[in-house]
């Protein structure tokens, strides 16, 4: 049953058989890409994804979904980005990068490649130490 839903990228008659990829294969490979991507934060994970990070094993394949119709590949990318890029520019790197990486990896074209956009994560203020908040920087560094 699990063999129907393999996608099978060569089947040639001089060739001593076939090759079947699984869906989830190419999510990993799209996830990767994604990540890759300037102005990416991080693809939104489920809840397994998020107990599996905790005890160390990392989902590349997280915020990735792909649906296979007929010959159509079609995939929806779930990510949030860094605060003050360009969304629509982003999205636009990211559908080429994703259709280029498949295409390289593979040989399989993706028909449609959907980014949602599920937050905006602010930067990172660095934190203050309350002890030393009138202490000038200069006066540390001389110290050490």
């Amino acid at each position: 049953m699990a063999e129907d839903t393999n996608i099978i990228l060569a089947n040639r008659t001089d060739a001593d058989g076939s090759i079947e990829i699984v869906p989830e294969v190419l999510e990993v490979i799209l996830g990767i890409a994604a990540q890759q991507v300037d102005g990416v934060y991080q693809m939104r994970g489920s809840l397994a994804s998020t107990i599996n990070a905790w005890f160390g094993r990392a989902n590349h394949g997280k915020g990735v979904e792909l649906t296979v119709d007929n010959d159509t590949l079609i995939a929806d990318v779930y990510v949030y980005l860094d605060y003050g890029v360009a969304v629509p520019k982003v999205a636009m790197v990211m559908q080429e990068s994703l259709r280029e990486q498949l295409l390289y990896m593979t040989d399989l074209t993706l028909a449609e490649v959907n980014v949602h956009v599920v937050g905006v994560v602010p930067e990172k203020a660095p934190k203050i130490d309350p002890e030393d908040l009138f202490k000038d920087t200069d006066e540390n560094e001389e110290d050490d």
